[in-house]
């Protein structure tokens, strides 16, 4: 499990470090490097995309006098005392060690944790392309912009029909006046998906189903998938979605995370996943460990657990999470004016 990422001089995110849980919500303003964390991981294991000139922090008027920037993953678990630093020079060197017992070794050549960071996968979900037929794959996959669903559900269904039981069941729950997903195929090598009315069987095409069944769809199938990535995020599982549809949302994301309590016999998925919603933050509240708060300060961004804020618990005594977050008093909310 990813235990932290140290950021130093990466965009906004100059001088801090994001712990993290088995699942992590990020909370904060546009702007608090929320979705910086992302890049910061995917930035291991690029291919060039990133660079000095475009990474580098900048001072309010655009421009950077800085050196180096610096990245730094710890892991826990399998990969307890393993540490994976990145830096990128003025100079375009990059330099890439693992550290273990005092071992120094270059990034490719620690396979454990390439791999892992080669499977992480960030969603952030266009209806548009959740909705679109997708030519058939043996091994599909959704795409983290949504691209693939129909597929991935064709598989579900035939390669997993336990699973994919389990899911029309969930579909059901979620999303009453649907009871199945169908199938059809738009022009051969293609899939498409339908949802079954429950009042008439009637078929509603994906293309003619609301953006918010669209995004629910795509996190209930990330959910029962037998094999899902090990580290996964969501920028705004929440967005586009119902608020009474919040608390299905959250035990999706608990039960990647936390497997054997949902019955699942699998490896857990890491989650993390970002949110400007007090409504889908409150269902948090008795999970404060699970909570970061990022603050932005001028051009600089931090970040800071939930349960490191003094005196939290007494400010939340008698108040919703949601509403002590949104009120500023708890921080991570846009500068007032």
């Amino acid at each position: 499990m990813l235990e932290s990422i140290e950021f130093k001089n990466f965009k906004a995110l100059r001088d801090t470090t994001l712990p993290l849980q088995p699942l992590t919500l990020i909370v904060g303003p546009n702007g608090s490097g929320k979705s910086t964390v992302f890049q910061g991981i995917r930035a291991f294991v690029d291919n060039g995309e990133v660079t000095f000139d475009r990474f580098a922090s900048k001072g309010s008027g655009g421009e950077t006098d800085l050196d180096e920037i610096f990245l730094k993953t710890c892991w826990s678990n399998v990969l307890i005392g393993e540490s994976t630093t990145r830096v990128w020079s003025r100079q375009g060197h990059i330099i890439a060690h693992q550290f273990r017992s005092g071992t120094h070794r270059r990034l490719d050549e620690c396979l454990d944790v390439v791999k892992l960071l080669n499977s992480v996968r960030v969603f952030a979900l266009d209806p548009v392309l959740l909705a679109m037929p997708h030519p058939l794959t043996t091994n599909a996959e959704l795409s983290e912009n949504g691209a693939g669903l129909a597929v991935v559900l064709d598989r579900l269904r035939d390669n997993h029909p336990e699973r994919f039981e389990s899911l029309n069941k969930q579909l059901s729950r979620w999303l009453p006046e649907f009871d199945r997903v169908l199938f059809d195929t738009p022009q051969q090598g293609q899939r498409s998906f339908r949802l079954r009315l429950a009042s008439n069987g009637r078929a509603i095409d994906s293309k003619q189903l609301s953006q918010g069944t669209l995004l629910a769809m795509a996190i209930l199938t990330l959910a029962y998938l037998p094999f899902p990535p090990p580290l996964v995020g969501f920028e705004e599982p929440d967005r586009g979605i119902h608020p009474r549809l919040l608390r299905d949302v959250k035990d999706a994301l608990e039960r990647l995370a936390y497997p054997g309590k949902f019955g699942e016999d699998r490896d857990p998925v890491q989650v993390i996943a970002t949110t400007h919603s007090p409504y889908f933050l409150d269902l948090f509240r008795d999970q404060p460990e699970c909570v970061v708060v990022a603050e932005k300060k001028g051009v600089e961004a931090t970040f800071k657990r939930l349960t490191d804020i003094p005196h939290y618990e007494e400010i939340l005594q008698d108040s919703h999470l949601g509403e002590a977050w949104y009120s500023g008093v708890l921080g991570g909310v846009p500068a007032e004016r």
